[in-house]
Formats: C-alpha cells, structure tokens, sequence
C-alpha cells in the first residue's frame, strides 16, 4: 500500500478536513548506472569541499544565499521551517474557480487526496461532492519540504485529486518569448476544410491504455540485444517539413490513409448493406437523426450497442454503423 508523502488538514472556511497525500504518478525510464569504462567499476558523487577537496558530511551542510561573490547568508535548515509555523500542515482553500478558466501550462504535479481515517469520510466527500456539482476547483497554498504550493483541488468521480500549478511569474509569455508566431488563424478555405476532415478522421475517445512510451520500449530493446549480443535497430530518420506548395497534397494523401486505417491495425467493419435505390423513410429518418449528433454522442450510442471497431471510427463511419445495425436509437430508460 501506498504511504503518503505529506500529511496535515484541508481547509475552507471553518471546515477541516484531516488529510494525506499521495503520488499519483509513477516514473516508469529506464535508469543506469554510471561506470568506468572498460570496467564493472560503479562511480560514486561525493559531496567535496570545494576549496581543500575533502569529502563533507550531510551534517555539516548548510545552505548559503550568494549576496557577492564569495559572501553568503548562511541559512539552517530549521530556520526554514520556523519562518512558516503550521503553514506546512494547512491547504488553505481561499477561493472556488471555474475548472475550465485554469489553463493547462499552469498545471505541475497530480497528488491523490485520501482522507486519514474513517471518521473523516463523510466531510471527506461532502467536500468533494460540492466540487464536482459545481464544477469548482478550491484553489490553495500550503508548504512541502520548505517550499510553497500553489494549488488546485478538484473532484473525480471517487476521489479528490490536487493539483500543484505554476505561480504566475513562472508561466513565460508566447509572445514574448517564441521567434515566430502566426498573427491570426488560418484563413477560410479548401485547406483548412480538409484538415478539419483531417481532424475528424483521427479522432476518437480518451483512450489512455492506447498510448505506449516506444521510446523507452526501444531502450529495453537496445539492452536487451546488447546483452544477448545481437544487432541493433537503428531509428529511422525523422520526417521533412511540409512544403507549403504540396499543402494540398499532403492533407489528401494523410487524410487517405487516416480512413484507410494509417497503417495501424484496421477497425473492423460495419455490417455491410446492400445497396438500394433510396433509403426507406425509417432509414432516411433515422439517419437523419443520428447526423444532430456530436461524435461523442454516436461513440456513447456505439457503445452501448456494442458496435465493434468504434474506438477508431470516424463520425460518418459511427453513423453508418448505428444506422446499420437498426439499433441507432437511444435505448429508453427504466422508468
């Protein structure tokens, strides 16, 4: 079981609620060892006295703030803690905001928030009941390891998840900081038609078991051939830029293999149908119906029918699919 990596209280307003967090993530590189070559020899860091070379204990260690050079404010450890007394147990919720208004670049780290006991449940999920209700994040300080937090607590279905973010000043201008920057969007036309079929075509649901790190999958091949002593794979180049003149052309040629399955392991097909001079009313209005749909709304109805394939199909394929199975309508709920 998980141990958490700070414990204190979460506050808002005169309400409290005993708390511990968690490491929602886990780093899954591939890590080595540093050795000298040509030998087995591990290499050891050694913390050294700069000016005479001789090796210094943790315990005479103490952080210096460089005023000039060669002068320093010495600070101890302790000192750091003294100057934020209880503010390293305390998440101070002072404000509720839009989840939607955060923009991503702020957001750090992920932490799960557990309650830390079973009497605190029942404030535990009133808490996170209110915020997904409203869909509010409770915005928040507090200190960890003598370093202060911005923020944000929000609701999932079971859990409350908080968030580290970015402190304003640390969030760079675009405009100010990048070279090149378009100076509008992309003018209507033929080109931008095409990439939103582009768009389209690729889309699907939030799927995160569908994405791999290959890069470090290729990094466990690499020691693995090496240690079995057979060749290794070289990657292969990467790809030019676009011309813009063969725009056109590209866009074709991707959006092609996009409904051809792009190399990937093609979806399977919709129950095919045999071809009729017109669609009957039914048909012609059921389909109908199914085009007012969003595509996250034909992926549900899919869904529910069962339709195979439907993670990877376009919006015009999940409506061929459900208007072929007879079944496109929205099931009715139990009374």
């Amino acid at each position: 079981m998980a141990r958490a990596i700070w414990t204190g209280v979460i506050t808002f307003g005169l309400v409290t609620v005993p708390v511990g967090l968690f490491s929602a993530t886990q780093d899954h590189t591939v890590h080595f060892h540093q050795l000298q070559r040509g030998t087995s020899d591990r290499i050891r860091n050694r913390r050294v006295n700069q000016r005479t070379g001789e090796e210094v204990g943790t315990g005479d260690i103490v952080k210096g703030y460089e005023l000039a050079e060669g002068e320093y404010v010495v600070v101890e450890p302790d000192e750091l803690d003294e100057i934020a007394p209880g503010r390293s147990q305390t998440v101070d919720i002072t404000d509720f905001v839009d989840l939607d208004e955060i923009e991503p670049v702020y957001f750090d780290r992920t932490y799960y928030v557990a309650p830390r006991g079973k009497e605190y449940l029942k404030v535990y999920q009133l808490l996170r009941t209110a915020l997904a209700e409203a869909n509010k994040a409770g915005v928040a300080t507090f200190v960890m390891r003598n370093k202060q937090y911005l923020t944000a607590l929000r609701a999932e279905k079971d859990i409350l998840v908080l968030q580290t973010l970015h402190w304003a000043d640390e969030v760079r201008d675009p405009v100010k900081e990048l070279p090149e920057l378009p100076s509008g969007r992309a003018d209507r036309g033929k080109e931008l038609d095409m990439a939103l079929q582009l768009v389209d075509a690729l889309s699907g649901p939030w799927e995160p078991g569908r994405y791999h790190d290959t890069y470090q999958e290729k990094v466990r091949d690499l020691v693995r051939a090496k240690a079995e002593g057979k060749e290794v794979a070289l990657a292969e180049e990467p790809p030019t830029a676009t011309n813009v003149v063969d725009l056109m052309d590209v866009l074709q040629g991707s959006l092609e293999r996009a409904k051809s399955g792009g190399g990937q392991a093609p979806a399977p097909a919709p129950a095919k149908r045999k071809k009729a001079a017109a669609p009957s009313g039914k048909a012609a209005s059921k389909r109908a119906e199914l085009r007012e749909l969003s595509k996250a709304e034909l992926y549900r109805r899919a869904t529910e029918q069962d339709v195979p394939g439907r993670s990877k199909m376009t919006r015009s394929e999940l409506i061929d699919a459900l208007a072929a199975t007879g079944r496109g309508r929205k099931k009715p709920t139990a009374a």
